[in-house]
């Protein structure tokens, strides 16, 4: 089910009205689990059977590793191997297959190729990592396993978060689900702003900018200073339609009374890689970081070439996560191996530049590198990006002035809502009815602009 369609805001409201009509907890968190699955399964009922297997595996295996301490690494091990097994099945089988027959054909061995067809579930990724950090807390030591098969049912399927993110932690969200919870009016006042936003961001920002970024990047031979006309409409485009996905996902959960981790802090300010991943999808970095990143070392490796290793695998994993193809895991490796140069330089971690035109020039630096790392997840194929690296001509006589104007349509139809929305959030902070108006107006234009349903959020693919 999308946000953006009729159909959720009939079952949201619904859902909403019965779900307060609720006074208990216990009641209140079934109707949520049957309802996170009515969601998830609107469309595809069989990829409820998936999350549910995942759920019930890693609860019992949770228990198990709780009661059996002497057994708990051959238990995680078998946690792992169960939801990566999934993943990987839906999500790579194919294009394991694939390569593996296209290495056998250089080799000299003609086989038949083998592939399926798989429909991937949606979500997978997301709800695959969310169960996972649960049984490594467990196993950790950070995390009692939870008895209560229903809570911890609802925080896997948690419809809002399900299907893009932000991914949970059992440790913030699972304490949220097992309180009380009180319906308060004051959640209309951080809700209803949070929807606005999303939707805008969405149906007016990524779906407009995201016809010229496809119609581009669809060309057989675009120039150059078309391909950056394209990469900087994508990255607009992705952007706010993920953000959107998570401001629309917040929003849901703060009516039924769950708060949903910061997942974007205004990443295309980032001065620096470090900064960068600390602003962009936070959910998900940080996974990368606490279960993969330090499980291999981290910083503390003895080695320069093993830190290097151990950012470039991570990095290059957490490519793989976002599809099965090559180009989503150089883009990985890329940005593995510009956290590297900068920690070399002295400007990892929270470096900050001294002075205001050192910070511009990082930032400026910093964008560049953000672009060429979008349009390596962008590209529908290396070699299509490679005979563009390898044209002779950057532009075509009758393009500079027109790409110009393109991008800088882009920039003003990215920058204005988001200058207006910092600007309520500093400068008219307290103002109701600055706000009031400004939201006002941009209901009326969502409203207006409005066709019935919008597109699939872009990670629904990922």
């Amino acid at each position: 089910m999308l946000f953006t369609t009729s159909s959720y805001l009939i079952f949201g409201i619904s859902l909403f009205i019965l779900y307060w009509l609720l006074r208990n907890k216990t009641q209140q968190n079934v109707l949520l689990l049957v309802a996170s699955y009515v969601f998830y399964g609107w469309i595809h009922p069989w990829f409820c059977t998936l999350i549910a297997a995942s759920t019930i595996f890693d609860y019992y295996c949770a228990l198990a590793i709780q009661k059996y301490p002497e057994r708990k690494k051959n238990l995680l091990i078998l946690s792992l191997i169960f939801n990566l097994g999934l993943l990987g099945f839906f999500k790579y089988f194919n294009f394991f297959a694939d390569n593996i027959h296209a290495i056998l054909s250089l080799m000299g061995l003609q086989i038949s190729p083998l592939s399926l067809s798989i429909y991937l579930p949606v979500g997978i990724s997301f709800y695959t990592f969310q169960t996972l950090s649960y049984t490594i807390d467990v196993y950790r030591g950070k995390l009692v396993a939870r008895k209560n098969f229903i809570d911890f049912a609802v925080f896997i399927s948690f419809f809002p978060q399900l299907v893009a993110g932000p991914i949970e932690r059992a440790t913030h969200f699972l304490p949220q689900v097992e309180r009380k919870r009180t319906f308060e009016w004051s959640n209309f006042s951080i809700a209803i702003p949070l929807f606005i936003r999303g939707y805008l961001k969405k149906l007016i920002i990524a779906d407009s900018v995201s016809v010229y970024a496809d119609k581009i990047f669809m060309l057989q031979h675009p120039s150059m200073l078309l391909l950056v006309a394209g990469t900087i409409a994508f990255a607009l485009q992705i952007y706010a339609d993920f953000s959107a996905y998570t401001d629309i996902a917040s929003a849901s959960a703060k009516l039924f009374g769950f708060n949903l981790m910061e997942n974007f802090k205004t990443p295309y300010l980032a001065i620096s890689p470090s900064d960068f991943w600390r602003r962009w999808h936070i959910s998900f970095s940080s996974w990368i970081r606490d279960y993969l990143y330090i499980s291999l070392g981290g910083s503390r490796v003895a080695s320069i070439w093993h830190f290097a290793f151990v950012l470039i695998v991570s990095m290059g994993l957490s490519g793989f996560w976002h599809g099965a193809a090559w180009n989503f895991v150089i883009w990985g490796i890329y940005h593995g191996v510009l956290l590297f140069a900068y920690h070399q330089l002295g400007m990892g971690g929270r470096w900050q530049p001294k002075g205001l035109l050192k910070t511009i020039l990082a930032w400026c630096a910093m964008s560049c590198f953000t672009l060429f790392g979008w349009t390596l997840f962008r590209t529908p194929n290396l070699q299509w990006l490679w005979q563009i690296f390898a044209s002779q001509s950057p532009f075509r006589s009758s393009e500079p002035v027109y790409v110009a104007l393109l991008i800088l349509a882009f920039t003003a139809f990215y920058a204005i809502p988001f200058v207006v929305f910092n600007l309520m959030d500093t400068r008219f902070k307290g103002k109701q009815w600055i706000h009031a108006t400004i939201y006002g107006i941009l209901l009326a234009i969502i409203l207006i602009y409005y066709k019935g349903s919008g597109q699939d959020f872009i990670y629904f693919q990922f």
